[in-house]
């Protein structure tokens, strides 16, 4: 979090009053909420009544996903829910709930070797289906680990043609990518301020006018499909990190992005020269991969000891999601992009972030040859 974005956050944590209440202290504090969900959904290309805030994005993908699947039955669709392999596991659980308890009968769209979903897949699996009987579907705008960018408006315009709405999960895009949620096509779009600075805990769902949505949350309709006194500082926060983020026009600050794509092909050629036997997953530089991404395996090294050995030398990395870290199992993505076992058991995932110096990668580079030499001497579990 930035000075600027931490003084904005201080100064709106002191507001005092429910945003709900109509005496004067509340409406100051409706006030600020309400200018900050403007700035939020204009700088995502949404209007004003489509931004419902949140807790954060793995609350805002379960509204998406649970709460178009009610609204979706109560007007009459069939039960089908097509979801894309490798998705986070907020998408995936939510998913999976649905089937185990609501009746739901989930369908796995696969991905080509980089993790990208094809249109014409969607298409067919929509046909194999029936249009009539898909109550949405749901993928990933940039996949979190491998850092693959979809063709959003392409599939999300095949799900509009059957009459289906999507969900897109662009949590790990926001900042990198542009995020124009009427562009897009989609119905629904997840994201969460901690992707760009802002507080962890804060995050939104955009959601069209004509989706219908059943709440998650009941007791008091605060928002459209979602109860309970709104959080006015996490608003604010989030409103400063996106204008910090982001030009004018929404797009992310095209100097910032040249400057990750930079240190991240810094990043790609030094560990290719350390180690040439290390793999990039997901597709090569370019604008199919997130600007802030790298992830690669290493043969013969387990990912979980690479994180320690790097740990310690003082470099934060990841084998996958940090919402599944220590789960001592081959990532799941890699798996759906048909990376056998024993090569994904040596993932590391590297993510930069427009505060991420020259010397931090330095600093990686250094202290990788050790690693992989000790990483390489202790095995595979």
């Amino acid at each position: 979090m930035s000075d600027g974005v931490a003084a904005a956050y201080l100064d709106a944590l002191r507001t005092v009053g429910n945003p709900a209440s109509t005496h004067a202290h509340g409406q100051e504090a409706s006030d600020r909420l309400e200018t900050a969900r403007s700035e939020i959904a204009g700088a995502l290309g949404c209007d004003h009544a489509e931004l419902i805030l949140t807790g954060g994005g793995t609350e805002s993908v379960n509204l998406a996903l649970k709460g178009l699947f009610w609204g979706r039955r109560r007007a009459g669709s069939g039960a089908t829910i097509l979801v894309a392999d490798g998705e986070h596991h907020a998408t995936l659980e939510a998913a999976e709930w649905l089937r185990d308890t609501q009746g739901a009968t989930l369908t796995w769209l696969p991905l080509d070797a980089a993790g990208r979903l094809s249109p014409d897949t969607l298409r067919a699996a929509i046909a194999e289906a029936g249009p009539g009987e898909v109550a949405l579907v749901s993928f990933l705008w940039a996949n979190n680990e491998v850092g693959t960018v979809q063709p959003v408006a392409e599939l999300c315009a095949v799900a509009a043609a059957a009459g289906i709405p999507a969900h897109v999960d662009a949590i790990a895009a926001l900042g990198q990518i542009p995020i124009d949620f009427a562009a897009s096509g989609a119905a629904a779009v997840s994201v969460s301020a901690h992707k760009i600075g802002g507080p962890v805990g804060v995050g939104a769902l955009l959601l069209s006018r004509h989706a219908p949505i059943e709440p998650l949350l009941h007791g008091g309709t605060q928002q459209r499909g979602r109860s309970g006194t709104q959080d006015v500082a996490g608003a604010v926060a989030f409103a400063a990190a996106l204008a910090e983020s982001l030009t004018a026009d929404g797009s992310p600050r095209p100097a910032a992005v040249a400057r990750l794509r930079q240190l991240r092909d810094e990043l790609i050629g030094g560990i290719r020269a350390i180690d040439p036997s290390a793999v990039l997953r997901g597709p090569e530089p370019g604008p199919e991969r997130l600007p802030g991404n790298a992830h690669f395996t290493f043969p013969g090294c387990q990912g979980d000891s690479l994180v320690f050995l790097l740990d310690a030398a003082g470099v934060s990395v990841s084998v996958g999601s940090a919402c599944q870290a220590g789960v001592a199992e081959p990532s799941h993505v890699l798996r759906a992009l048909g990376v056998p076992e024993a090569e994904a058991a040596g993932a590391l995932r590297f993510t930069l972030a427009p505060s991420t110096e020259t010397a931090a990668i330095e600093q990686l580079l250094a202290a990788l040859p050790d690693a992989l030499a000790r990483a390489r001497s202790a095995g595979l579990a």
